[in-house]
């Protein structure tokens, strides 16, 4: 009795410390079953809306990936945000692929994933953000690129943001089909080219990269497109490599950056 009541108050305890839900989706157009975590805040009135932040992880990683690099309930709670994290499947670049008809990412995020949360979740829906690194840089972006009037802002870090420039990396060619002979494909896909059809210079988007990151070049080149097209783009650098030591430090911008966007209208 005394045992079943020490792991009571420890449930009770956990759920207080630890306010997150773990979505599980399944979707005949994606792998296998996404598992979602969503953190939100410990006082989450259903009656208020929140603003949404969608976090997407890197190449290999899962839907735990960010939690692990930064404590997601206490951002939750300091920045009222609620927090999702979708799995990406080791490898989808969180795009429709053309070549797979089981990864077909986009349609699960907007048409499974979207309406979930927001069944189960007050969303402001003015306020709604993405971002993510690596792999998951380029989806956030990607996304956000795809679908402006969903999103409020997106972010990046150290993001592969022109798919076109790795050819050969991270089984990109199982996605999208080869390089050499489908160019134009890959453009569709890649962050930089989809600029040149990017409307609404409204909108304000954050990137980083550290100066010894691989893609440190690509995203540069990203920010002298998003500036010839006068896109509103914060881009910020420093000393960093690809590692969760520099993302642990460089999300921290992004949070604050789209906390000064909540609740605020579009020039």
């Amino acid at each position: 009795m005394k045992y079943l009541l020490i792991l009571s108050v420890l449930f009770i305890w956990a759920a207080y410390v630890f306010p997150q839900d773990t979505l599980t989706i399944n979707a005949q157009y994606i792998p296998h079953t996404d598992t979602t975590l969503v953190f939100y805040l410990k006082d989450y009135n259903p009656a208020k809306s929140y603003p949404l932040l969608f976090m997407l992880h890197g190449w290999s990683g899962n839907y735990a990936q960010w939690n692990g690099i930064v404590n997601l309930d206490s951002v939750a709670d300091k920045d009222g945000f609620i927090i999702a994290c979708p799995d990406g499947f080791y490898n989808c670049w969180y795009i429709n692929s053309p070549v797979k008809k089981n990864s077909q990412f986009e349609t699960f995020f907007f048409k499974n994933l979207v309406p979930e949360i927001f069944r189960k979740f007050n969303i402001d829906k003015k306020n709604i953000f993405i971002t993510g690194l690596s792999m998951g840089g380029h989806g956030a972006m990607y996304l956000f690129l795809r679908h402006p009037d969903f999103f409020k802002s997106a972010g990046s870090t150290s993001g592969i943001l022109d798919i076109t420039a790795f050819p050969k990396n991270w089984q990109l060619s199982e996605y999208l089909g080869s390089y050499s002979k489908q160019k134009s494909r890959w453009q569709n896909y890649s962050d930089i080219y989809l600029l040149k059809n990017f409307k609404e210079k409204n909108k304000k988007i954050i990137v980083d990269c550290g100066t010894g990151d691989f893609s440190f070049k690509v995203n540069q080149a990203f920010d002298d497109s998003c500036k010839a097209d006068r896109i509103n783009i914060s881009f910020f650098t420093g000393p960093g490599v690809h590692n969760a030591d520099y993302w642990s430090k460089s999300i921290l911008r992004h949070f604050e950056f789209f906390k000064n966007l909540v609740g605020k209208k579009e020039n």
